[in-house]
């Protein structure tokens, strides 16, 4: 368990904020609970549980990894003769890899093999050249048993555990390497639906702010701005219209003129902007990439020409009105490649149904669409297919994408796809068949982002082997989980069973701990790769709000999981383990203070502790015994090693 406090950054964004939460009568911070009960804790992870991670020594290598096995039974020893051993400076060392950088490693615990002086050092390192040295225990008194040391710079990829003297006994047990979540990664949603819910009051605690009768009410993005989010995505519709009918939609929610108005919305927030581009009149995802109407019948060149020119004349507006997205997608869940043209007869799509009710127009003229069904086919002539719309694609994104680069320079371009339970070669060979013609084009991105919805998508650790496998291949991009959700309530209501591949079940506190989990694979793929979560209309789909009967009427209030992206980070790392050595008969003298780091200035500073009573008899034969101790910023336990007093 961690003991640590949370922290996220900008929280209710200045006192304009501030001011028309209270006016609101919404109370600011954990008291404003919402709907439902959900206990958050600061995301912590134990990096050295994960297979990624290995060790390595400079003697008995082979036990090194003894050191990384969850079992203090076992530990990797160096060689060393009876007498002991000095090793010079540089001594008996055992070296953690841990895969990658990371920014928010931040707490190290060293397990030792026994509890006798031991005279050795802690230290970390970036690049395994230059070492700074994170605990001191040379001087032989300190740190027997083990130590907990906190790290207070980033880009830590290295540990090292270095024993100046080398004696029977000596080992290290377990290493423990702990990661909380960066203070880069950013944590938000696919919010589009601000747009016609703009005058809908959403509320932290519905029945208190009305009391105080605000009018209007707080705006959806006040609500998730106080609570945490960061960066907000829009979709952009071409020409918005029924996905059935085909008819166009009056308002035109979505469509490029009202995101205009959203994204100011956004941005007055003090919140970044993302654009996601589905190039379509009604939802593109994985089973359905229409072409807009407008498009529909054009020639391939002039298809990418509107590609090209419709993206750059919408980011020029959006640079012209002051709201510059820093991150724009080109396509939606392309997986399946988008701008479905003549080339759907094949792929066999039936959705939506304008597409398929007017194909004369929708499919007279060959758009962007995969043959997946000639993958790996042994027919020339489907092969030749499968390459043609292969290349028929990556024309059209990067046209796209070059559109993005000339009129948006500052925003960074990202292709959005999937990984379908159990398809991850089909996503691999479509990322390798897509890069590879947009390097040849110049037309490279900047991110490489999934969607994850369990139900789909496989497990947690499904997520987290795509993501490993993405980095791996493809060390020179960034990644994003570009959307991802969960339920807290099921339909009907009542039945709290985990989705398909999920152990979370369903209800507010399920929902807290399945996106909190999303945002933790996320954080620990090495390197910082991944740049951010994005849930998918927390307002709509897999609702984070439920509508409660107040006095004054029904009113969408905050599920408590929605703290979720405020109180996933962490303030303080305290140092909350301690060892202690004493022998038969002795006193035990507990530290009076322990280490606690703030990350957010890398300040490290001494806290007081209270420790419980040490009974009479504790010492009186050799054993190992715990103290619980209490600090401002959480518990502490002392482990006491009584030795024999010889």
């Amino acid at each position: 368990m961690t003991h640590s406090t949370h922290r996220r950054r900008g929280l209710a964004g200045g006192a304009a904020l501030v001011v028309a939460l209270t006016t609101a009568g919404l109370a600011i911070g954990p008291a404003a609970a919402g709907y439902g009960e959900a206990v958050i804790q600061p995301v912590e992870t134990d990096l050295a549980g994960k297979d990624w991670v290995t060790a390595r020594a400079t003697s008995n290598d082979a036990d090194a990894g003894q050191a990384l096995d969850g079992d203090e039974g076992t530990a990797w020893r160096p060689a060393a003769s009876s007498s002991g051993t000095h090793h010079g400076k540089r001594g008996q060392a055992l070296t953690i890899d841990l895969g990658g950088a990371y920014d928010g490693l931040h707490k190290v615990e060293v397990v030792l093999a026994d509890a006798a002086p031991a005279r050795y050092v802690v230290e970390g390192s970036a690049d395994g050249k230059r070492w700074k040295t994170l605990a001191d225990h040379s001087d032989g008194r300190s740190g027997a048993a083990g130590t907990t040391a906190l790290v207070d710079r980033e880009g830590i990829r290295y540990l090292r555990v270095r024993f100046l003297v080398v004696r029977p006994g000596t080992g290290v047990a377990e290493v423990h390497a702990y990661n909380y979540l960066r203070d880069d990664l950013k944590l938000g949603a696919d919010l589009s639906y601000a747009d016609q819910e703009r005058d809908q009051p959403y509320y932290l605690d519905a029945e208190a702010a009305l009391a105080g009768a605000p009018d209007p009410g707080p705006h959806l993005l006040d609500v998730v701005k106080d609570r945490g989010m960061e960066h907000l995505r829009l979709r952009i519709w071409n020409d918005p219209r029924d996905e059935t009918t085909g008819v166009e939609t009056d308002p035109a929610y979505q469509g490029p003129e009202r995101s205009l108005t959203v994204a100011r919305e956004i941005v007055d927030h003090d919140m970044s902007l993302g654009i996601d581009f589905h190039y379509a009149d009604s939802w593109a995802d994985p089973s359905k990439q229409p072409k807009p109407r407008a498009w529909a019948e054009l020639p391939f060149d002039e298809l990418t020409q509107e590609v090209h020119d419709f993206t750059a004349d919408y980011l020029t507006q959006l640079q012209e009105q002051g709201t510059t997205p820093a991150k724009v997608a080109v396509g939606n869940e392309v997986i399946n490649g988008f701008l479905y043209g003549s080339e759907a007869e094949i792929i066999g799509t039936t959705a939506p149904p304008y597409f398929t009710n007017e194909a004369d127009v929708y499919q007279s003229q060959p758009g962007g669409g995969l043959l997946w069904k000639y993958w790996q086919s042994e027919d020339p002539a489907e092969q030749q297919l499968y390459t043609e719309q292969w290349d028929r694609f990556g024309t059209l994104m990067a046209s796209g994408i070059r559109a993005v680069r000339e009129a948006s320079p500052e925003s960074e371009v990202e292709i959005h796809a999937i990984v379908d339970k159990g398809r991850l070669p089909k996503t691999m060979e479509f990322w390798t068949q897509l890069l590879s013609r947009l390097e040849a084009a110049d037309a490279a991105p900047d991110v490489l982002a999934l969607s994850y919805y369990p139900e789909w998508h496989g497990t947690p650790e499904a997520l987290e082997q795509n993501l490993h496998t993405m980095a791996d291949a493809f060390p020179e991009y960034a990644l994003d989980i570009a959307e991802t959700s969960y339920p807290a309530a099921s339909s009907p209501p009542g039945d709290p069973t985990p989705l398909p591949n999920s152990p979370f079940p369903v209800t507010v506190q399920g929902q807290a701990d399945a996106i909190q989990r999303v945002f933790q694979i996320a954080n620990d793929v090495p390197g910082n790769r991944v740049q951010g979560v994005l849930t998918w209309e927390p307002a709509s789909w897999q609702s984070m709000f439920t509508w409660v009967e107040t006095s004054a009427g029904r009113f969408p209030e905050a599920n408590a999981s929605l703290d979720v992206y405020r109180d996933s980070d962490v303030t303080h790392v305290l140092e909350d383990t301690v060892h202690v050595v004493t022998a038969v008969d002795r006193r035990v003298r507990l530290p009076r203070t322990v280490d606690v780091l703030t990350p957010a200035d890398d300040d490290v500073d001494g806290v007081r502790v209270s420790w419980q009573d040490v009974p009479d008899d504790a010492t009186a034969t050799p054993d190992t015994f715990t103290v619980d101790g209490t600090t401002e910023y959480g518990p502490v336990t002392a482990t006491v090693h009584v030795l024999p007093d010889h």
